[in-house]
């Protein structure tokens, strides 16, 4: 397995684990703000606040996209072990 090999490997990789990340960070990212900002306009600064809607989120937009996410580990894991005897030599 040369360089080029693991370097390829590692980007594809890399690639679907943002993918696969995405769509959970920019939740967890879009509800902080917007609590952040419903706390600023009403002083209200509790930090069970901002944890419990994030964690919902998080939750909400993980087991909606879960059969995404499973297909995308399985079509990634499929591919890789077709091309298994690549890596070998």
């Amino acid at each position: 397995m040369g360089p080029d090999q693991v370097v390829q490997l590692i980007r594809q990789l890399l690639t679907d684990a943002m993918i696969l990340c995405a769509p959970v960070l920019l939740a967890a990212a879009l509800v902080s703000l917007l609590v952040s900002l419903l706390q600023t306009l009403t002083s209200v600064q509790e930090q069970t606040l901002t944890a419990v809607p994030r964690l919902v989120a998080v939750f909400v937009v993980t087991m909606a996209g879960m059969p995404w996410m499973i297909h995308r580990l399985t079509s990634y894991t499929l591919h890789l072990f077709a091309d298994f005897h690549r890596y070998l030599g």
